[in-house]
């Protein structure tokens, strides 16, 4: 090949290389941001927040990219992805407008605020035949993926029981996610969601039989969830299998650490569970229960917060388009529903 080629097959190359505008950059948009650099896959070309600080913030992040104004400002530059790190009564709204603009979508959980906006969302990813993920991070720690090996394998044998886990003693800090209509629930969707998609993920996406829960507001039962939002909930989930998945989240727990995170899975051969260590948000070990001994699978340190995104981001570098998997983000949504009684 001459070099003349050479170079014009490199300035192709460079071409072809996605270009994202990031829509929401707070914390974790910026987080997101700083994960996705580091594939070294894709560039920066805008960013959008309502707030010119936290624009100019993620503008020294990346500063070859255009601060905008708005979704649609995103969308104009002829963006290949969008990254949306917006309140939750955003993310359907503006996940289909993108997509149906042909642009591939990164969006924080939960994709909908019922399972409604959900499909919807996933309805549009198929027919614009663009890559929608959603950062249901914890699938990314090295102590669930090999969880998710080792259940895979059969050495468990049947896993009947599933006992899930995420107590957070603080709760959010913004006032929308205590208002029903933005955010569509309370604890179960903020952090439930994530124990749900554990769950059916590790499991290899099994049929659902039923979903009921109860859910509390300030130690009593809720009564009124179009006024108010759970803060403590319980749930129980049958699973096609036989399997019997329980779960229990909250915000504002008196637990006596910043965190109560596990995810145990029994099998008649045996167990595995995650835990994290010390309270901790981000630390996790992973073990695996041979009767009344137990073998350690994975500890910390292990720097998977980004991982969600930079996936994602390198899928899409690759040329993904729509992956079918999505409908995964559909029946978790629908279990959600079902844990609210609608």
């Amino acid at each position: 090949m001459t070099q003349q080629a050479l170079m014009k097959t490199s300035a192709e190359t460079a071409l072809a290389r996605p270009r994202l505008g990031f829509l929401g950059v707070g914390w974790i948009g910026r987080h997101r941001m700083q994960a996705i650099r580091g594939t070294d896959a894709v560039d920066v070309a805008a960013i959008a927040d309502p707030s010119p600080d936290m624009a100019a913030e993620a503008g020294k992040l990346a500063p070859e990219a255009k601060l905008v104004l708005t979704l649609d400002d995103i969308l104009d530059l002829g963006v290949d992805g969008v990254v949306i790190a917006t309140p939750s009564a955003m993310h359907a709204e503006q996940s289909i407008h993108a997509l149906e603009r042909g642009v591939a979508v990164f969006c924080q959980k939960p994709l909908g605020r019922n399972v409604a906006e959900a499909r919807a969302v996933v309805d549009a990813a198929r027919r614009a035949d663009r890559l929608l993920c959603v950062d249901l991070s914890y699938r990314f720690t090295e102590g669930m993926r090999r969880i998710r090996e080792v259940v895979a394998s059969g050495e468990l044998g049947h896993i009947y029981a599933v006992d899930l886990v995420f107590h957070n003693a603080y709760g959010p800090d913004k006032p929308w996610f205590y208002d029903p209509a933005l955010s569509g629930g309370g604890c179960v969707m903020d952090l439930g969601v994530h124990l749900v998609d554990l769950a059916l993920w590790t499991l290899n996406n099994p049929g659902i039989g039923s979903a009921s829960g109860k859910l509390f507001a300030g130690g009593k039962p809720l009564k009124d969830s179009a006024s108010q939002v759970e803060d403590y909930a319980v749930a129980t989930v049958e699973l096609d299998t036989g399997a019997v998945v329980q779960l229990a989240c909250s915000w504002k727990l008196q637990a006596g650490c910043d965190a109560v995170i596990s995810a145990t899975f029994y099998g008649t051969k045996g167990g595995v569970s995650l835990r994290n260590v010390n309270g901790s948000f981000y630390d996790f070990t992973a073990e695996r229960y041979r009767g009344t001994s137990r073998e350690t699978l994975t500890m910390p340190p292990d720097e998977w917060g980004g991982r969600a995104a930079a996936d994602w981001a390198s899928r899409l570098a690759g040329g993904e388009r729509f992956d079918p998997a999505a409908d995964e983000l559909v029946t978790v949504a629908s279990v959600l529903d079902r844990i609210y009684g609608r």
